[in-house]
């Protein structure tokens, strides 16, 4: 099994350093360069088929029951039940469904033991999507859809808190929130840190606060290894950052996107340790999810994890670190599929909504 290089044990306390800033009229200048690429129809396809496993197919209503989340899960394993029929080839699942914790033994009972199924299950919690919920309801909250077998958690940090200037708090609160995801073997659950990118007014602060996440986060993992370091094993340890929880606009953007790969990028060449991505909210079309791994791939492309090489010699674009929060991006990435091997579209309609 493959493993990353080590990180350094010491605890990076620099929430209130100063951070590098940024500057965003060449931060969108930059985002609105990836949409120009001139992708053929080979590389569309297989850009495709990537980006449908990178998927979480998600379901975050109020009206959420358990046969929404079966049928979820059913989606994620199989997409296109037609696909062999119409495409001449099985497509991949999808990377994850992501539910509320009420839903996660469903999600466990469909889709089998976390060492056998293929789709990991994620869960909501920390008060999702305010995170103004008391900070032991919200543990609490984690800890029982770990329990309940949750392979990863999305949780939301208090964006009041971050934007007063309470930056350790907002960073202890990501500690203690990671601690929570900890099973009793003493492995942990994936982490995912929603910093809820619209609501925090400037690019500058997306890159403050995706560095108090990913510093927060890491602070856990080196303690737990005794202070000796991390060497996080593919596919186990990494955590992730994420934009949005999809009920705030705007949610995921480009520039934003590019920010926290950027951040990202300058952690792994800083200490070694790999942070996973995750843009979440409004990514709708397959061209858009095709813009975002051209994104990815010339911002993390020259990075490689020492032990971990893939079929398209970059990481990164795996959905061991980078995901997708858009459900209603699988059916037009399918579409498109179609188009490509048939010549025609196929109605929406053609395709499950899950």
């Amino acid at each position: 099994m493959a493993r990353f290089a080590p990180c350094s044990g010491l605890r990076l306390s620099l929430y209130n350093a100063r951070m590098p800033t940024v500057d965003a009229v060449m931060a969108a200048e930059r985002a609105a360069s990836f949409t120009k690429r001139s992708i053929k129809t080979h590389t569309k396809r297989a850009a495709l088929e990537l980006a449908l496993s990178m998927l979480d197919l998600t379901t975050l209503e109020g009206k959420d029951s358990p046969e929404k989340a079966r049928s979820l899960c059913r989606k994620a394993v199989r997409p296109f039940p037609s696909d062999e029929q119409v495409l001449g080839k099985r497509l991949p699942s999808c990377g994850a469904v992501c539910v509320y914790p009420s839903l996660v033994e469903t999600c466990v009972r469909e889709l089998g033991d976390a060492a056998t199924r293929n789709v990991k299950i994620a869960s909501v919690a920390t008060g999702f999507p305010s995170g103004q919920y008391p900070l032991e309801v919200r543990l609490d909250d984690v800890r029982r859809a770990v329990a309940a077998g949750a392979d990863e958690i999305d949780m939301v940090i208090s964006r009041g808190t971050f934007l007063a200037g309470g930056y350790d708090v907002v960073a202890e609160e990501i500690r203690a929130t990671k601690r929570a995801c900890q099973r009793g073997d003493g492995s942990y659950a994936h982490l995912k840190v929603i910093l809820e990118t619209g609501e925090l007014e400037t690019l500058d602060n997306v890159r403050k606060a995706s560095d108090i996440a990913i510093r927060a986060m890491h602070d856990v993992i080196a303690s737990g290894m005794g202070g000796t370091g991390v060497a996080a094993v593919h596919g186990h340890n990494v955590d992730f950052i994420k934009t949005s929880t999809g009920k705030v606009q705007p949610a995921a953007t480009m520039p934003v996107t590019l920010v926290m790969l950027e951040a990202i990028r300058d952690w792994y060449l800083e200490t070694g340790c790999v942070v996973g991505m995750k843009p979440a909210g409004g990514i709708r079309s397959a061209k858009q999810a095709v813009h975002y791994l051209v994104m990815v791939h010339e911002t993390m492309g020259p990075l490689k994890v020492p032990g971990f090489e893939t079929s398209n010699g970059n990481p990164w674009l795996t959905p061991d670190y980078f995901r997708f929060g858009a459900s209603t991006l699988c059916n037009d990435i399918l579409r498109q599929l179609v188009r490509l091997k048939t010549g025609k579209y196929v109605a929406g309609y053609d395709f499950s909504e899950a």
